[in-house]
């Protein structure tokens, strides 16, 4: 009796075999003469919670005109790119340095102050060390550097980051961003 139900199992799996689910059974692999794939070195996407994206760091004056950007990865903390990004842009003395709560870091603070500029960073809710004095009317200056990044991803190419590389994603952000400073009320 157990013999005629391995015999059974046996002709199902072989009938299995020979259907659509071929390819499991002989191991994935590249198609006959295809390439083998070669990995993320070049793209500009890294993989975070929420899968593939890509971080803007932005440059951009008072009035929310961009003046520099760089791209890395979504698995990259904010917190380690605020040296980068002060170096971006035009040779201008900067006043102040308004950021979110990602670029909350002790760090980040001295090197801000380093040139001597006053870092406007607010503190994370879990900070250990908060100081009872912020500069919250300074800080309400990011709202155009906010609404900067709101003009940006109105462009469907960005928004939906359809290039993978990362020079191909820059010429994008550098092209919408050129369109921002030519026709400051473009709306797409």
């Amino acid at each position: 009796m157990f013999e005629a139900i391995l015999q059974a199992l046996a002709e199902a799996e072989l009938d299995r075999a020979l259907g659509a689910d071929v390819r499991q059974h002989r191991g994935a692999g590249a198609c006959v003469g295809g390439r083998r794939k070669r990995g993320q070195r070049k793209e500009v996407s890294g993989r975070s919670r929420g899968g593939f994206s890509c971080k803007i760091h932005l440059m951009t004056d008072f009035l929310g005109l961009p003046l520099g950007f760089h791209l890395t990865g979504a698995e990259i903390r904010d917190s380690t790119r605020l040296p980068i990004s002060l170096e971006i842009g035009p040779d201008t003395q900067q006043r102040a340095t308004l950021t979110d709560k990602g670029y909350d870091a002790q760090a980040n603070r001295a090197a801000c102050r380093a040139p001597g500029i006053v870092p406007v960073i607010p503190h994370r809710a879990n900070a250990g060390k908060r100081p009872m004095f912020f500069l919250r009317l300074l800080y309400k200056g990011h709202v155009p550097i906010k609404q900067a990044m709101g003009k940006l991803k109105r462009f469907k190419r960005i928004a939906l980051r359809r290039e993978k590389t990362a020079e191909d994603y820059g010429f994008v952000v550098a092209f919408a961003y050129a369109i921002i400073l030519v026709i400051p009320v473009y709306i797409p």
